[in-house]
């Protein structure tokens, strides 16, 4: 491009996890999470604190540091995991972006923030067909950069649609303002001239979430070995390994190697490193989880102040993968086994947590967990008291959510008659994943003996001033995020695929 001219830069995203096997996302889901366009964008990336992803803060902030440019913002929409969004939600969508990019065409480049594992109910690959969509519009020789979360299903209609793709490398995720930044920088150095190459695999391997974290394990391994490749070869523009998400159940599923390269030769030798190692290392992928029993009898143990404090983690029901949050049973076992000093949280029931508001704080009452049933969420009943209310309204103070707004809905803290347990209840889906969601409702963290997170791995980051690894307990309970992938009926996923089917091989 011209280089006296200021370059216009396009900005657009979706942001959802699809779990097939949960209700579908409405777009209610956006609203009440994030749903900003045009020039709202711009002001809420450059304003401090807000509910953007934190993507959008970190493009703006490194290409308002790098140079002079023009933001042309479009659309952000952003809903907690779920399950495919209504087709009509996803073209009224697609329509809205492309209506908004011809608009403001010419551009000189496009910037796609999502989460990539999003699906619709009439679209399997909604964010290939967003990037074919932008292709499209702006031509072959306008630059489009997308950023993805590490728990992403890639396409190659996706990879063919755009010049390069970053993915996370942090999990728990506390990289996507860096990621966006890197983002910024190789679409500063196409506006310069530069033209990459891109090399693409998919394995026919799947692992369990809970595997997938990167502080240390197989995939850990894998992350390091991507970035002293970037570190030590300067013709590798980035080399992105994306761990997938499996619940999406969906043909592209699987982990996936992109390389971006200044050249083909350098771009295809490092993919086939990478995808390489992860295949030889396949047997690492399998992790195996703490009978519920066993939890609740670590956790007996130290309320009676046996053993250290300890975490249980009910990663079944994770509401960052599209679980709904509500399942009962670490509830009821940990109440009937009377285990002292627990706090248990986000519990997903809005019905319950209107009542306790209407009730009030102090009152005494019947409290009736998931009073209407659905798969998995079982009725559980015991008499309790509404010890604090609150709008659910917060900001995040540590790892994924640190200087993010988040809200629970309406929501209380009750304590269970005859065991004490505390349960924080909301009104919205959201995973406890952040420290402040518990400290909201006055509890000190420190003092409690067991705290249950309904997360599958995120909380990681914000509880490890509390919990060290040795003291976090993986449960094995049902939900629709269970890392047992051979409890659910898949459709549409590529098969063989290990661990699933221990006959899985990869065609190199």
């Amino acid at each position: 491009m011209d280089s006296t001219r200021v370059p216009r830069i396009a900005i657009l995203g979706l942001h959802l996890e699809a779990n097939a096997f949960a209700p579908p996302t409405v777009l209610e889901d956006f609203r009440r999470q994030c749903l900003e366009r045009g020039a709202a964008i711009s002001a809420l990336a450059r304003g401090g604190t807000s509910h953007l992803p934190m993507e959008i803060p970190g493009f703006y902030a490194r290409m308002d540091a790098t140079g002079p440019w023009e933001a042309v913002p479009l659309l952000i929409a952003a809903a907690p995991p779920g399950g495919p969004v209504a087709q009509v939600v996803f073209t009224g969508f697609m329509d809205e972006m492309q209506r908004g990019l011809a608009a403001a065409l010419p551009l000189d480049g496009v910037y796609i923030a999502s989460h990539g594992a999003s699906s619709a109910t009439g679209d399997e690959d909604s964010d290939g067909t967003i990037a074919a969509m932008v292709r499209r519009q702006v031509g072959p020789a306008v630059p489009v950069v997308c950023s993805h979360d590490l728990h992403c299903n890639v396409s190659e209609a996706l990879v063919r649609a755009v010049d390069a793709l970053v993915v996370y490398r942090t999990n728990p995720h506390v990289d996507m303002a860096a990621r966006a930044a890197e983002s910024a920088d190789l679409l500063r150095a196409m506006l310069g001239g530069m033209r990459p190459h891109r090399a693409f695999i998919r394995l026919p391997l799947t692992p369990p979430s809970v595997t997938l974290l990167t502080a240390e394990g197989p995939y850990a391994d894998l992350i390091h070995d991507a970035e002293v490749l970037m570190r030590d070869n300067p013709a590798v523009l980035n080399a992105s390994v994306a761990g997938g998400f499996v619940f999406s159940d969906l043909p592209k599923c699987g982990m996936t190697v992109t390389i971006t390269a200044r050249d083909a030769a350098t771009a295809e030798a490092a993919a086939h490193r990478l995808a390489h190692r992860a295949w030889a290392e396949r047997e690492r992928y399998r992790r195996p989880l703490t009978p519920l029993a066993e939890a609740v009898a670590h956790a007996t143990a130290a309320g009676r102040g046996e053993a250290p404090p300890v975490l249980l983690a009910d990663v079944a029901d994770n509401p960052g993968g599209g679980g709904r949050g509500s399942t009962a049973y670490l509830l009821r076992a940990l109440h009937k086994a009377g285990a002292q000093g627990v706090v248990l949280g986000v519990f997903i029931d809005p019905a319950l947590a209107a009542e306790a508001q209407a009730l009030g704080e102090g009152a005494a009452f019947e409290a009736v967990f998931n009073r209407v049933e659905s798969e998995f969420s079982e009725r559980f009943a015991a008499p309790a008291r509404v010890l604090v209310l609150r709008d659910g309204r917060g900001v995040g103070r540590r790892g994924t959510m640190a200087g993010r707004r988040f809200d629970l809905g309406p929501s209380a803290l009750l304590e269970l008659a005859g065991s004490g347990l505390r349960v924080v209840v909301g009104s919205l889906r959201r995973q406890l994943h952040e420290p402040a969601m518990l400290e909201l409702h006055d509890i000190d963290i420190g003092a409690a003996r067991c705290v249950v997170v309904k997360s599958r791995g995120h909380f990681r980051a914000g509880f490890d001033e509390y919990f060290a690894g040795d003291r976090i307990i993986e449960v094995d309970a049902p939900g629709l995020t269970s890392p047992v992938l051979g409890n659910f009926a898949w459709k549409r996923l590529p098969r063989p695929v290990f661990p699933l089917d221990e006959d899985a091989v990869w065609a190199r």
